[in-house]
């Protein structure tokens, strides 16, 4: 699915500064069993459990864009209440079955290397998905949206925001990332810390509370309750008498919980970003509670990993693939990749954003 580039110029600016450093030399080919990849084949998909909205939807989309490049889809979710253990059994077994290749959108990508290992002497293809499989070699190529890039969009937003409201600072703000066990955690981190440290060096945004660094703002397991109690303990100690301008936010569903703390402390909202265009956020855009989301099309991301399949299978490099140090290098190699393009959206461009999607097009225009 071709998609939407809805950015303003600032963010045109960020693509470009994003994509610097990053190389576009062609990729050998995997020494993987690519031969073997005949119409018909398996393939495996190992996803984690189903934490997001996205999450389901990248199941569906597996299976749909599988079926009709010819291959069967063996599409398995982590359980919920053993995640880790539970992808590497399933991965294990994909083994076992003969998947020609895997496709992994990792739980804990620093706990699959024996999966992998066992999966490459077998001869079979592995492709990271979404997320990074980290310190190991047996990591045939990687595709997902450009991460880095997430993280300068969300930190733009914050700042466009905050203008919007109060044309000039100092804004009180507080930091938000996601769960450390997510290798793309501290990628969204770091690319929204490239845009935030100047600012906050040079007095426009003031962190009340001190937290900075990565370890001090994650939250475990991505989930909403985890951000709600830290931001609860944030309000109670720090914003009794101080208002608080803003929130980075690596996510729709821990900005929502974020902000029922905040409405819980009788506060006005903040300027909040997010990530994922969950339909239960984008009422929240469109109504001015949540300033904006990332929309990362989880078909389009599926699509790309499909064709890669199928490339492959034709005896051809994959297209696109670029060797990115500054997101993918995974500790043991700089991991070829096929990086796909965020979206940035507030109330401004949404319908447009979401032209391609109606089921988030009739919630924008709703709104």
């Amino acid at each position: 699915m071709k998609k939407k580039l809805i950015v303003g110029a600032t963010a045109v600016a960020l693509t470009a500064f994003a994509l610097t450093g990053c190389s576009a030399r062609s990729t050998p080919a995997t020494s993987g069993s690519a031969a073997a990849i005949a119409k018909g084949a398996t393939i495996g998909v190992a996803l984690p459990a189903k934490t997001s909205q996205n999450w389901v939807l990248a199941g569906a989309d597996f299976t749909s864009s599988l079926t009709k490049a010819g291959y069967k889809a063996d599409v398995q979710y982590a359980p919920a209440s053993n995640t880790v253990p539970g992808q590497q059994q399933q991965i294990s077994a994909m083994v076992t079955k003969g998947d020609k290749v895997i496709i992994i959108g990792a739980a804990d990508g620093s706990q699959l290397g024996s999966q992998v290992a066992a999966a490459k002497k077998a001869g079979i293809i592995v492709i990271a998905w979404d997320r990074l499989i980290t310190n190991t070699a047996n990591v045939d190529y990687y595709v997902a949206f450009n991460n880095y890039h997430v993280g300068e969009l969300q930190a733009q937003a914050l700042l466009d925001g905050l203008k919007s409201k109060k044309a000039s600072g100092p804004y009180n703000i507080e930091l938000f990332a996601g769960s450390p066990d997510d290798s793309n955690a501290k990628i969204f981190f770091d690319g929204a810390m490239s845009v935030l440290t100047p600012k906050i060096n040079d007095g426009t945004l003031k962190v009340v509370s001190g937290q900075k660094d990565f370890t001090s703002v994650d939250t475990q397991g991505w989930l909403p309750a985890n951000a709600q109690s830290r931001a609860t303990n944030l309000l109670t100690k720090y914003y009794s008498k101080t208002s608080l301008d803003g929130v980075l936010s690596p996510n729709d569903t821990l900005a929502r919980g974020i902000l029922t703390a905040v409405k819980a402390a009788g506060k006005p909202n903040p300027i909040i970003t997010g990530q994922d265009s969950e339909t239960a956020s984008i009422p929240l855009i469109m109504e001015g509670t949540q300033y904006s989301t990332i929309y990362k099309d989880t078909n389009e991301e599926a699509s790309a990993a499909v064709k890669v399949v199928q490339e492959l299978a034709a005896g051809k490099t994959p297209t696109g693939v670029v060797n990115d140090p500054k997101q993918n290098n995974n500790g043991k190699k700089v991991v070829p990749a096929v990086e796909l393009s965020p979206v940035l959206v507030t109330k401004a461009n949404a319908v447009q954003a979401y032209a391609n999607n109606p089921t988030l097009e009739a919630l924008a225009k709703k709104g």
